[in-house]
């Protein structure tokens, strides 16, 4: 027997398979926009790797510089040197050795530091009092507190004041117009004048009598300064040592300075 379906029942077939038919076509449209699986995790975003700074250069470790010494004559010219004549202060800039008596037959550092404070002077004037066994010892070196704090000299004035201000002064106990230097005078001011010499690079023919400086008979018609001059530089070349001379001819010829011959001072 044949199955007749009614014509309502057809077009709901029809309908359905038209629904069905495009729903699958959707379907199909949606699964080809679905992506690919990715099994490997989601994908986060790296953060940027912080650069290290580059490395300082090494900066050598800081030592505080050592400080210079003072210059100190050497072995030979200091041996036997007494540590009363280094002085404490720094070096003055000594350019002349000039040479003194106190024309007084008797004398020490001490009764010419009264006299000259008694004058109202700031001392003794002299850097240096050579006794002559009077009232100091014989030969005795008596520096006077100037020398210590290198102070400039109150011994040689002239308009310039060059001797006093820049002149180391040596007084020897004694009146050299009558009496002659002791022996052992002498052989301590060669010594002292030497060591001058040397320490301060003063040459030959800046070493002076106080006459040599402004007239006057200082220190004495019987004091030569000439022999003072050769010995200390015989004592400089025999510890080795080159003294400096500006004129050699003083030296060599045994002629003293003048007062009217400033062009050789």
């Amino acid at each position: 027997m044949a199955i007749r379906f009614s014509p309502r029942i057809v077009l709901g077939l029809i309908a359905s398979a038209l629904l069905a038919g495009s729903s699958g076509c959707q379907n199909q449209q949606v699964a080809q926009n679905i992506p690919e699986p990715n099994f490997n995790g989601p994908n986060v975003a790296q953060q940027p790797v912080a650069q290290q700074p580059p490395a300082l250069p090494s900066v050598p470790q800081w030592t505080p510089p050592r400080p210079e010494p003072r210059s100190q004559p050497n072995a030979s010219a200091q041996a036997g040197i007494p540590k009363s004549w280094v002085p404490s202060a720094r070096p003055r800039q000594w350019k002349w050795i000039v040479i003194h008596h106190s024309a007084t037959p008797a004398g020490s550092l001490a009764l010419i530091d009264k006299e000259h404070k008694e004058k109202g002077w700031d001392g003794c004037g002299y850097h240096f009092v050579i006794g002559n066994g009077t009232n100091s010892g014989n030969g005795l070196v008596e520096p006077s507190a100037r020398w210590p704090i290198q102070k400039w000299g109150a011994h040689a004035k002239t308009p310039s004041n060059e001797f006093n201000d820049y002149g180391i002064g040596i007084c020897l106990v004694g009146n050299f117009d009558i009496d002659r230097p002791t022996a052992a005078q002498i052989q301590s001011l060669n010594k002292l004048v030497a060591y001058l010499m040397k320490t301060y690079h003063i040459p030959a023919n800046h070493v002076l009598g106080h006459r040599e400086t402004k007239p006057t008979d200082c220190p004495g018609r019987n004091f030569s300064v000439v022999a003072v001059r050769k010995t200390a530089m015989q004592a400089l070349a025999d510890a080795g040592e080159r003294a400096e001379a500006d004129d050699p001819t003083i030296v060599a010829t045994g002629q003293e300075l003048l007062v009217d011959q400033p062009a050789s001072r």
